[in-house]
């Protein structure tokens, strides 16, 4: 079980990690369409929306790594001030909202991507740009979250318990209790 959670989160990592370089593409892009705008007159009629395609699949395929890596927002006024163990349980009693968010978006992503990948469907605009591709990879990160959602959620149960958290198997792990000190001073 060890295996396959290990290899799960590495794949979201590998993922989100090559996701973050659509940044650099989308802020290419949009820099051409700039330039091309404002320095020879003629804007190009498909970096913006490409640069938009991009930015679709960067946001949704990224949300496996941001759960691996605990990046997703908290409320911390609250939730950064309970213990390790009280952060865990309340994850665990959250699970259930998890699952609803993640079913739904699995649900209708499918259907969105089924009916967009039938129709081999295409963007209104002069450029035609495929949208299938994008629309297609909707279920894939619900998948790929539904994965990693399960992974943390047995790393909640294992802090529960007293059982070591290895990164690399179950992802980064909570922010230590509020009352520890992470400086090297405070060990001596």
């Amino acid at each position: 079980m060890f295996l396959l959670a290990s290899a799960i989160t590495r794949i979201n990592r590998f993922i989100g990690r090559w996701a973050s370089l659509a940044v650099l593409v989308i802020f290419a892009l949009l820099l051409a369409d700039v330039v091309l705008r404002y320095l020879v007159g003629q804007p190009a009629i498909w970096t913006a929306e490409l640069a938009t395609l991009i930015f679709g699949v960067y946001a949704i395929i990224g949300g496996g790594y941001l759960l691996a890596e605990r990046g997703h927002v908290n409320v911390d006024i609250f939730y950064g001030a309970l213990a390790r163990k009280r952060r865990a349980l309340l994850d665990i009693l959250t699970f259930p909202l998890f699952i609803l968010f993640v079913g739904v978006l699995l649900w209708q992503g499918w259907t969105i991507a089924s009916e967009s990948i039938a129709d081999m469907e295409r963007s209104n605009s002069v450029w035609k740009a495929p949208l299938w591709p994008t629309k297609a990879l909707i279920p894939v990160a619900a998948v790929l979250l539904l994965l990693q959602g399960f992974i943390r959620l047995w790393s909640d149960i294992r802090v529960l318990m007293d059982k070591p958290i290895p990164d690399d198997v179950f992802g980064l792990p909570g922010a230590p209790d509020p009352d520890e000190t992470t400086t090297p001073e405070a060990g001596k």
